[in-house]
């Protein structure tokens, strides 16, 4: 019996021995951190914001006789056939819109309004003297357009195009070549004018709610037809007919804040 006890401790010690020795000779990995990756930006939803920049507009002016003897001022030059009313301002205003995203694919849709001081008077002084005033303004300039473009995070890239409309007023004044203050056609016409604008821009997000871009955009408000009167005093005949062309070039930065 003693010499059976003695052997079941020496058993159970060499059992111990073997097993610390087994724990002893395997290596904890070390356990990874979990890195959480950071969220990419988003450029869906809502934003507003305000723009400033510069408008090249151009408005070629063409006129007609609707008469013998008017018809023959404009051939023979006493009446200008057409003039060159291209004029450069400054272009501000304010813009709302909403994007959506799908992957690195962003579209959505903004409207703007803007005031312009691209106003020109071109002065035509005939082969008789008599000198000839036309003038056109366009007070503000404003669009809904649709945007579609391609998101590099941060960084968007898009093409746009839409809606463009604007007040425009356009107005002839023919004087006498004596006395030179004596008005013998005068012809104007006022109002809102629709057409369409296209283009194309940048934008970059610097935080995630301010946004800063640059844009360029083409607008076409169209041709208009003005009625140049025969005053009381100007002589028997017919009168004339003043085109007016309405489009232009923009250039601007943009600011927005991204709700």
């Amino acid at each position: 019996m003693k010499s059976l006890l003695i052997s079941a401790v020496a058993l159970a010690a060499l059992s111990s021995t073997a097993l610390a020795a087994d724990l002893g000779s395997r290596r904890m990995d070390p356990i990874a951190p979990v890195i959480m990756p950071l969220p990419m930006f988003t450029w869906a939803g809502f934003y507003a914001g305000v723009h400033a920049g510069g408008v090249f507009a151009n408005s070629d002016v063409t006129t007609r006789g609707t008469a013998g003897n008017t018809i023959t001022n404009v051939d023979l030059s006493r009446r200008p056939g057409s003039l060159d009313g291209s004029r450069n301002g400054f272009i501000g205003g304010g813009q709302i819109g909403y994007n959506w995203q799908v992957g690195q694919f962003v579209y959505g849709v903004e409207a703007d309004i803007s005031y312009t001081d691209a106003n020109s008077t071109r002065s035509f002084i005939g082969t008789t003297n008599a000198r000839s005033v036309i003038r056109h303004e366009l007070d503000y300039l404003g669009t809904v357009r649709l945007r579609a473009g391609y998101a590099f995070d941060r960084f968007l890239v898009y093409a746009t195009g839409g809606l463009a409309y604007g007040d425009v007023n356009r107005s002839a004044t023919f004087f006498a070549a004596t006395p030179s203050t004596q008005v013998d056609y005068v012809g104007s016409k006022s109002g809102v004018k629709a057409g369409y604008a296209v283009g194309a821009g940048v934008e970059y997000a610097f935080t995630d709610n301010l946004t800063l871009r640059g844009e360029y955009l083409y607008y076409d408000l169209g041709r208009t037809s003005v009625n140049v009167v025969r005053q009381p005093l100007a002589p028997a005949g017919g009168q004339y007919v003043s085109r007016f062309r309405t489009d232009g070039h923009i250039v601007r930065a943009g600011l927005n804040y991204k709700f």
